[in-house]
Order: structure tokens, then C-alpha cells, then sequence
């Protein structure tokens, strides 16, 4: 098995508590309500929401995906850290293992934060991810990172 490592940030004008809220422990509900056309529903298969529990991501028709597993690995509320691993998808095909991803959220000193991700592609033989698929992921990341910071933009005391 292969690992490829991709790291990214995002930087916003939203303070770090509110974008983790947001973006962490309040995804199940925030994405499928501000991204109607992509998110289905984010429904938690396995746990109680901490270290350990499985949610399954469902997908719309309009994506060429239909589902997601992550696995939350672990979650640290007073250093703004999450750790979780997509363990099951159609997205995974026959050339992933699994993806697994690590978010920092720091505060900047404009008092937005700085969000830190990485990601490690465990490859199954010798795939190798090419580079237009690290490229679509990092997109596909951003964007939703934008749609949540845009939201808590015009919705101030929304996570505050």
C-alpha cells in the first residue's frame, strides 16, 4: 500500500471557533442545508458523534457519487483539531484503500483563522493518484469551505 501526502489551507475572515463549529461538529446539519443540490443527507451510522462513530455521507443524484463512510479518529474541541478517515465509498473504486484527513483550525492575527488539512491517499497495489485527482479534491474542498464561510459571513451570530 502506497501513501501519498497532500497538504492545503484555507485562510477566512471567520473566527476559528465559529469556522470549526461549523465545518466539524456541525456538518451533519450545515452541509446538507447549504449544499442541497450535492448532500442528501450525513447520518451517523455508528457512535455517539465522538471518537470512534461512523457517518455515512449521502450524496444527490446530480454527483458522481453516491456515498461516504468517515470514520472520526479524533476530535480535540480545545486545540481545534479533527481527525477522521473515509473508510467506505464508491469514490475509493478499486485503486483506494481509504483517505484519510487532519484539519487544524488556527487563529490569524486579523482574528479570522487559518485552516490546515491534510490528506493521506492510501493507495491499494501500485495506483498511483494522479494529479488532476488531487487537484479535482482540493477544488472540491475549498469550495465547500467557501459556500460555509460565505454563510457565517452574512449570518454573524450563527455558531458565535
Amino acid at each position: 500500500m502506497g501513501v501519498i501526502k497532500i497538504t492545503q489551507e484555507f485562510t477566512s475572515p471567520i473566527a476559528r471557533d465559529r469556522v470549526f463549529k461549523a465545518v466539524v461538529l456541525e456538518s451533519n446539519i450545515l452541509l446538507p442545508k447549504l449544499l442541497p443540490q450535492f448532500f442528501k443527507s450525513i447520518d451517523l451510522l455508528k457512535g455517539d458523534g465522538g471518537v470512534g462513530s461512523i457517518e455515512q455521507v449521502n450524496f444527490t443524484e446530480s454527483s458522481q457519487f453516491k456515498y461516504m463512510k468517515n470514520r472520526l479518529d479524533e476530535l480535540d474541541k480545545e486545540k481545534f483539531m479533527c481527525k477522521y478517515t473515509m473508510i467506505e465509498s464508491d469514490a475509493l473504486g478499486d485503486k483506494l484503500d481509504s483517505i484519510a484527513y487532519e484539519m487544524i483550525f488556527e487563529s490569524s492575527d486579523d482574528g479570522g483563522s487559518v485552516c490546515k488539512m491534510t490528506s493521506e491517499y492510501r493507495t491499494l497495489g501500485g495506483y498511483e493518484v494522479k494529479e488532476e485527482e488531487i487537484k479535482a479534491g482540493k477544488v472540491s474542498a475549498m469550495g465547500i469551505y467557501k459556500v460555509v464561510e460565505a454563510y457565517l459571513l452574512e449570518n454573524p451570530n450563527v455558531y458565535a
